[in-house]
């Protein structure tokens, strides 16, 4: 594992799935600095999923590179809320000095259309969660990360998540 700083945590998975509680939390218990993905969107991304349109890779292109950017600058661990449906999306926040730990949220379509419909305010329809499932490429073998279930509680999740990267590094020392 490179460097001597603990692994960036990157929660991932679709749309509802709840990355931005987790990733928050998991923060918290770290002690690291928090980054909602969703925030460095364009305003062009935004209007485009508020509206139904699935966004293509030409749209994610420059928003990972904002996300992997923002790791770049960070003095410390972060965690970053961050979808990363795809291997290659995941290959671009890669490109940082620090290993990334990808804590994918995996759960049961349903539930996870149950949990959007019942959130308010957010910017992304429950209609465009079946295009993120269609993309979505689970963790290979030879990725750094783990897949935890919905099922557990929001702070059981968490802090399995930390656990995950705190023992990835001292396995690596």
């Amino acid at each position: 594992m490179r460097g001597e700083r603990p692994p960036h945590i990157v929660v991932m998975g679709v749309t509802g799935c709840g990355k931005t509680t987790i990733a928050r939390r998991a923060a918290g218990l770290a002690a690291a600095e928090f980054l909602d993905a969703d925030d460095l969107h364009p305003g062009s991304n935004i209007e485009k999923m508020a509206a139904g349109i699935a966004l293509t890779d030409a749209d994610r292109v420059p928003w990972l590179a904002a996300v992997r950017d923002w790791i770049r600058s960070r003095e410390g661990q972060c965690v970053v809320a961050c979808s990363a449906l795809r291997r290659r999306y995941r290959d671009v926040l890669r490109e940082v000095p620090e290993p990334i730990a990808f804590v994918h949220l995996d759960g049961e379509p349903d539930a996870i259309r149950s949990r959007m419909t019942a959130r308010n305010g957010h910017f992304m329809p429950s209609a465009l969660l079946a295009s993120q499932l269609a993309l979505l490429e689970p963790l290979e073998p030879d990725e750094f990360g783990i897949a935890l279930d919905l099922g557990a509680t929001p702070d059981e999740i968490a802090r399995s998540a930390v656990d995950f990267a705190q023992a990835a590094r001292k396995v690596a020392r």
